[in-house]
């Protein structure tokens, strides 16, 4: 493979197919997604239809070549999550394409040809399953069209078949291959004139593959990229060949926003195999996704590079640092425990919630803190660069490719149409790639080397060091019960540092967006409530992490619960079931972005039927109520993120060192229509394995603005231990319901129904995560 032998993808026309690839043979199809459309989109393809229409713009997802190959483009980024899979084979069934003669191709960082490509917050698939069956339901329409003109019969006496045109009546057959030249000089149906096939009538789609809590099931259809992966032969952002390639690594600032003062760079030029040493420009704070700047070697190979980042001398100016030079964590979270004690920003009200409180029979309150944690994907950051006479290509595993485009092109002062980014696969992302900083920084260094090819490698201690730290929190809850051990008054304070932070002015309070993760949107039923967010500064680039806001509101809230549960002396399930109230739907608690990731309110409310659902079958399939044994416990919690919902319940053991085993965990999770089952299960036990890291092990502190932590010595995540020894997913499925996320939704809930599991095991509460060492003793 070269970087050079890329496949193109060709534009089409406004209304026409276009002539020129495969030599005039081949059939390309046109699709976007248009909000403007989605007025008329429910009452047409039904409630779980996304907002979005039928436009023939130059959006090319489909292309049939003369011998039939089907190649269908993925405009998502695919960091694990399986989307060129689920993608594709969503394409495919409604087509109805043989699996096997289907390819993926990888579409480039383009916004106006391939749509939104920002891979983040659990959006794919319910942003982009229609419009893909909106355009291969075009193309087997067209197709059918043009197998009924070759047979003079009308179109509604032919349907496609496996791969083929079948005249229904007489048993003939076309090839889609055979069609294609004569499908493409047809037109497009319009919006109204497409049929999407009956659920009866998909071969792959909402189908179970492979084992299901150990029962085999169909391996087919089988991951268009898993064989490459276990054979080593995927190709991850530095895995693409090049010649005459150059390596660089970048020695950074260590505390946000500080600068090179002066530096030496004598010694690091005699290592062997340096070739340059130049200095990179930041810009300051806020640092949005640009770099940070400092000092970068650039040499034959990494390790002559690094050696050579070894051997500088720099001085650095924390003065331009400000108050991030003094930024230690402990002192950190101490002040924002003081800030929660006293009024914040107020997001939500309703009842007289100070009288609820004072007029109490009990009153129960309670701290939960949870720290800064990196990303720590498996690939640390890597981009290789190019630029020659007067165009730049970029190849990286970047979540957000038309941000890298973008970036870029703003870096290097180029017009975006003379920027290419080409997305290899990346080896886990967590919402870190979505930050293209790493890609400006190799076409920084590689304006320096016209021509010549700059693969920038971040280690991990860079990676670690110089994360976009998910933002530590702290949340003060209260609330009022009566005789019964009923809620009367709900008070809670969230603070935690905003992402908004890295674009503008720090806000010190969380943006509509991010109080909407969990926060202003919880469902609980309490006469009186009343939610606050007081100022909280930040002093580190806070970024995107799994899930973002709503790990920390979810670890409060549902510890809270549980508390308030044992201070009533009821079940803890009983107790929340009643919290949740009677069966209903919520449309909306608060406006614009801040209430369901900007999802129509109409189509995404609450229902707080489902979320009761999701807990009565957790609680239900882990065996709810039975006696789990001395040292062992059950417990739960539940959230609704990412318009889906999830309950977990673990079944955890201590023993008298303090040592914890996870004996089994049940997750049960409704998002709606299940495109690819077997890829949300995956999904859902990767959430339950990286939420136990963030519950007892995962930790980035900070002394005098530094990372504490650069390597998986000291950042811990988990290993097999630590894992369940049974993990069962059970899902509910909804396919008259709109459809949800999956990549985040599964996290949230993961440590507050382990902490509760451990209260229930051995009486002790936990606030403060990780949990590390608290068990001792």
């Amino acid at each position: 493979m070269s970087a050079d032998d890329n496949l193109m993808i060709a534009n089409v026309s406004r209304r026409r197919f276009l002539m020129g690839l495969a030599g005039g043979s081949a059939l390309v199809l046109a699709a976007r997604w248009d909000v403007a459309l989605g007025g008329n989109e429910k009452a047409q393809f039904g409630a779980g239809a996304m907002p979005g229409g039928w436009v023939d713009d130059p959006n090319v997802f489909i292309h049939i070549d003369a011998d039939g190959l089907v190649t269908i483009v993925n405009n998502r980024s695919e960091m694990g999550q399986g989307i060129r899979t689920s993608l594709v084979m969503v394409g495919a069934d409604e087509l109805g394409a043989d699996w096997d003669q289907v390819r993926v191709e990888q579409a480039e960082g383009d916004h106006s040809k391939y749509g939104n490509q920002n891979t983040d917050g659990s959006r794919s698939m319910r942003h982009w399953y229609q419009p893909m069956r909106r355009a291969a339901a075009a193309a087997r329409q067209m197709l059918e069209q043009a197998a009924a003109n070759e047979w003079g019969v009308p179109v509604s006496e032919v349907q496609a078949g496996v791969h083929t045109i079948v005249h229904r009546s007489s048993g003939k057959e076309l090839g889609f291959g055979e069609l294609a030249a004569k499908a493409r000089e047809l037109d497009v149906p319009g919006r109204h004139a497409l049929v999407l096939k009956r659920d009866d009538e998909l071969r792959f789609v909402g189908k179970e593959t492979g084992l299901i809590n150990g029962e085999l099931k169909s391996a087919y259809p089988k991951a268009i990229d898993g064989e490459d992966i276990v054979t080593g032969k995927a190709i991850y952002g530095a895995d693409v060949p090049f010649d005459n390639l150059l390596y660089a690594v970048i020695a950074r600032p260590p505390v946000y926003g500080a600068t090179v003062s002066s530096f030496d760079d004598t010694e690091a030029l005699k290592v062997p195999g340096v070739e340059k040493v130049l200095k990179i420009e930041g810009t300051g704070q806020p640092a949005g996704f640009s770099p940070l700047g400092g000092i970068a070697v650039v040499a034959s190979n990494t390790w002559a590079a690094m050696e050579g980042r070894k051997a500088l001398k720099i001085d650095w100016d924390l003065e331009a640092a400000g108050d991030n030079a003094s930024y230690t964590s402990s002192a950190y979270r101490e002040s924002l425990e003081k800030a929660a004690q006293q009024p914040g920003k107020v997001v939500r009200q309703h009842g007289d919630l100070d009288a609820s409180l004072e007029s109490a029979a009990q009153r129960v309150s309670a701290t939960y803190y949870m720290p800064h944690m990196a990303q720590a994907p498996m690939e640390p950051p890597v981009a290789t660069v190019r630029i020659k006479d007067g165009k730049a290509e970029v190849w990286a595993p970047v979540q957000n490719p038309q941000a890298t485009r973008d970036t870029v092109a703003g870096r290097l002062g180029l017009d975006t149409e003379n920027v290419t980014v080409h997305v290899t696969l990346l080896g886990g992302g967590f919402g870190r790639k979505s930050k293209p900083d790493f890609a400006i920084e190799a076409a920084s260094i590689a304006e320096a080397f016209q021509g010549r090819p700059i693969r920038l490698q971040w280690s991990r201690e860079d990676d670690i060091h110089h994360a976009y730290f998910h933002a530590v929190s702290v949340d003060y809850l209260e609330a009022g019960l009566d005789d019964n051990g009923q809620a009367t008054g709900w008070l809670h304070r969230t603070l935690s540092p905003s992402i908004g932070s890295l674009f503008a002015p720090d806000p010190k309070h969380k943006g509509e967006f991010e109080l909407g993760m969990g926060f202003n949107t919880m469902p609980f039923s309490v006469p009186a409530l009343r939610l606050e967010n007081p100022p909280a500064p930040a002093h580190v680039r806070i970024g995107w992490f799994r899930s973002v806001y709503n790990l920390p509101h979810a670890w409060a809230i549902q510890s809270f619960a549980h508390e308030m549960a044992v201070a009533a002396g009821k079940d803890h399930r009983d107790y929340v079931l009643d919290l949740l109230g009677p069966d209903r739907e919520i449309h909306n608690l608060t406006v614009g972005d801040g209430w369901n990731y900007g999802e129509d309110p109409d189509l995404y409310p609450i229902d707080i039927g489902r979320m009761r659902n999701v807990i009565e079958r957790a609680t239900s399939e882990a065996g709810w109520g039975k006696s789990p044994g001395k040292n062992r416990g059950l417990g739960l919690a539940f959230h609704h993120s990412f318009v889906s919902y999830t309950a977990i319940v673990f079944d955890v053991e201590v023993d008298d060192q303090g040592e914890l085993t996870i004996h089994r965990a049940d997750i049960a999770f409704d998002c709606g229509p299940q495109a690819n089952p077997e890829r949300i299960r995956s999904q859902l036990e990767g959430a339950i394995v990286m939420g136990i890291g963030i519950a007892l092990q995962s930790e980035v502190t900070f002394e005098d603005g530094v990372a504490q932590q650069g390597n998986f010595d000291k950042f811990l995540i988990p290993r097999m231990p630590d894992a369940p020894k049974m993990l069962r997913v059970h899902l509910v499925d909804n396919p008259d319901e709109a459809m949800g996320g999956v990549g985040e939704p599964g996290l949230p809930p993961v440590a507050p129904a382990l902490c509760n599991a451990i209260y229930a095991a051995t009486g002790k509460r936990i606030r403060r995560l990780p949990v590390g060492d608290q068990l001792k003793g």
